[in-house]
């Protein structure tokens, strides 16, 4: 156990994070009421990294907080030399046009935490004013406390978001409440995957958390997706034409459960 590590300072807050994977969707998160988003690019592969575009827009249309995906490709988390080159340049360059934060994972191909990388990343996140974030990466790490602890003492990550490596926050519930109970002086634990506006108060009462991450979606048909000869639907054999987008009443619900469960 580790016995060294420094405390967060900060004043501690309730917040819901949207999961985002456009300005249109950060748009309808915070007519909803969300105060901080993740913005992704390519949701249906799990989030990769969101064009400076699309955040600068967001920056200059909202007064949302962003915390930016970094993620080259779908899949796994251990990456080449060449995908941590491109990692780092698209890092810097969302910093630049205004990133309040990064969301990265990193590991090593044991699934462990590739301490040298996250720790690069982490430091040119943290010249730059702004805040780490390890993302679920951590899910697939085999010994999570070990885990946690490195995060802390090591890549000095301010946040990490993980179901308690469960397929649902809420089956993880377990974990995470350990987690917040014994390290969310040392870094924030923030629960996603398969957060609702039904289920969000029950988490909360379970866990002891004081964040959460949602992404509230919905469907939204698209005409154009399918002819009888051609489909771009992303789900196969499905025969809706359909994109998935950020819902604003779900949003609305969602931190109404969640400031009921936390008053």
């Amino acid at each position: 156990m580790y016995t060294d590590m420094q405390k967060i300072e900060h004043v501690q807050r309730f917040s819901v994070e949207i999961c985002c994977g456009s300005f249109a969707d950060a748009l309808s998160a915070e007519k909803g009421g969300a105060h901080r988003i993740e913005l992704n690019a390519a949701l249906p592969l799990g989030g990769l990294t969101p064009s400076v575009s699309s955040l600068k827009l967001v920056k200059e249309r909202t007064s949302l907080k962003v915390i930016c995906m970094a993620r080259p490709r779908a899949a796994g988390f251990a990456y080449s030399d060449d995908e941590f080159h491109q990692m780092r340049d698209e890092v810097q360059e969302l910093l630049r046009a205004g990133a309040d934060g990064i969301a990265f994972g990193i590991l090593a191909p044991d699934a462990t935490i590739d301490l040298s990388r996250s720790r690069i990343l982490s430091d040119i996140i943290h010249e730059a004013g702004a805040t780490v974030v390890f993302h679920r990466a951590f899910d697939l790490t085999p010994q999570p406390f070990d885990a946690i602890e490195a995060l802390i003492e090591i890549v000095h990550a301010d946040r990490v978001l993980t179901s308690g490596q469960r397929p649902t926050a809420l089956a993880g519930a377990p974990l995470i409440a350990k987690l917040q109970k014994n390290y969310a002086a040392h870094i924030e634990i923030l629960p996603g995957s398969g957060i609702k506006p039904e289920n969000v108060a029950q988490l909360i009462r379970e866990t002891g958390v004081t964040q959460v991450h949602a992404s509230c979606k919905g469907a939204a048909e698209d005409p154009t997706t399918r002819s009888p000869f051609v489909s771009f639907a992303y789900r196969e054999g499905s025969e809706a034409c359909y994109h998935e987008k950020v819902m604003t009443g779900r949003v609305s619900e969602l931190i109404q459960s969640a400031s009921e469960a936390w008053a």
